[in-house]
């Protein structure tokens, strides 16, 4: 059975966003990176995981450009990524992107489901608080 593990969600101001969700919920920083297709910083609660992502202009990946902000995109823990992804394709979802390998980056591959929602799937968990 597959795990919701991640949740993404972009924002306009990463260190803004990130100082409310720890200082509201105590969650703990786990991991910052700046790449050329986005920044991002990752909280944990030692279970789930909560990554702010900011693309500022010229990056790719962001929704609505670099002041908007919502839900990005969700993430799946599962044991399989091949089955998982031919169930999804049974199901009437598609293959989205592969994200590329940067070093911070989680290479997640990306699927949207039958209404256009992106969510990931991967064989590997994301790095969670291990103190909580």
């Amino acid at each position: 059975m597959a795990k919701i593990r991640h949740i993404a969600i972009q924002v306009p101001d990463l260190e803004k966003a990130a100082a409310f969700y720890e200082g509201a919920f105590e969650l703990k920083r786990v991991s910052q990176v700046d790449s050329p297709i986005g920044n991002a910083i990752s909280l944990s609660d030692g279970v789930m995981n909560l990554t702010l992502l900011h693309f500022p202009e010229g990056t790719i990946g962001g929704k609505g450009g670099p002041d908007w902000a919502g839900l990005h995109h969700f993430g799946f823990v599962v044991d399989n990524e091949d089955e998982t992804a031919e169930k999804i394709k049974q199901l009437g979802g598609e293959f989205f992107m592969q994200l590329p390998s940067y070093p911070g980056v989680d290479a997640e591959k990306k699927f949207k489901d039958i209404n256009g929602i992106v969510f990931d799937v991967s064989a590997h968990d994301w790095r969670q608080s291990k103190d909580v």
